[in-house]
């Protein structure tokens, strides 16, 4: 991986995180403005998942500063995992929510509250969608250049927010109706759910970069076809992929001719890496050569490898 782009992929990380808490301490601010004037369940339910962002991007933005450190004696793969302990810390944070809002929203189906000032409930609630927006086509940019499962996991919140914030902004325009007042409590309950399914995603995601699970089936396609695209390589086995933050990780054995000398063999390897890294920037490689012994018979050659 070439030192500029790692530079730039930590300053796009670092920025992201940055932009994250921003607007989240931002939407907190309006939220909180807007519940008091409103005195809706609806914007309280948007008000607490905002807090929530403001707690999960400060995970992030510590997890991501912590996760960029290199790699050293005692972590010799480096710190990316810690984007997937950040990402299990939010699905916590915002399943937690949820189920506090959700039981709220009961309590308030028993004893409804009229809502006030929808007017301005509903500009502000436009506001925050407005921001969010911004936020996220930032976020796709930076997961787009350096892959990073916290980022993801932290847009994949973001985009559940503007679904909310529309579900906010129907509750108030509906309490404007005779029957309008349950629906304000009952738009509160489908938020949670939300979060709920939102928080599921994101542990999942989460777990399965803790677990080392390969990388997607289309991505090991690609990277056999890049091995087996070289001219001299004679075949592959052992693939094991991973994903470690914004590294992948991939290993495996090379099948080449036996009578190749050690420094040609080790030029090979190092053309299959160079070609790997060209379509996988933030790829850690790691190959181990195996000789194959080709013995020629009239005009077919056949392969005998001894490593299988």
């Amino acid at each position: 991986m070439k030192q500029n782009d790692t530079n730039s992929s930590e300053r796009l990380l670092r920025l992201a995180t940055y932009a994250s808490v921003g607007t989240a301490v931002l939407l907190v601010a309006v939220k909180f403005a807007a519940w008091l004037v409103t005195g809706s369940l609806s914007i309280l339910a948007s008000l607490i998942d905002s807090l929530m962002d403001v707690m999960a991007s400060f995970i992030n933005l510590m997890a991501i500063r912590y996760s960029l450190s290199p790699a050293d004696t005692e972590h010799s793969f480096g710190h990316g995992k810690a984007e997937a302990l950040a990402g299990l810390g939010q699905a916590s944070f915002i399943s937690g929510s949820a189920l506090i809002l959700f039981i709220h929203g009961i309590e308030r189906l028993k004893s409804p509250v009229p809502v006030q000032a929808v007017g301005v409930g509903v500009g502000i609630m436009v506001f925050s969608i407005l921001a969010t927006l911004v936020l996220v086509a930032f976020q796709r940019v930076v997961i787009k250049k350096t892959n990073s499962t916290a980022i993801r996991a932290d847009s994949l919140h973001y985009i559940t927010d503007i679904l909310t914030n529309v579900f906010t902004i129907a509750a108030l325009l509906l309490t404007r109706c005779s029957w309008g007042q349950i629906m304000d409590p009952l738009f509160s309950m489908i938020i949670a759910l939300i979060l709920g399914h939102s928080a599921w995603t994101i542990a999942q995601e989460a777990v399965a970069l803790l677990m080392d699970k390969q990388l997607p089936k289309e991505q090991r396609q690609r990277i056999r076809q890049i091995i087996c695209g070289h001219p001299q390589i004679l075949g592959l086995h052992d693939l094991r992929t991973r994903q470690s933050g914004q590294i992948a990780i991939v290993q495996f054995h090379l099948d080449m001719n036996a009578d190749l000398t050690l420094a040609q063999a080790h030029t090979i390897g190092k053309e299959v890496e160079k070609m790997i890294v060209e379509q996988f920037p933030h790829a850690d490689v790691t190959i181990h050569q195996d000789p194959v012994l080709l013995r020629v018979n009239g005009t077919e050659a056949e392969q005998e490898n001894p490593s299988l």
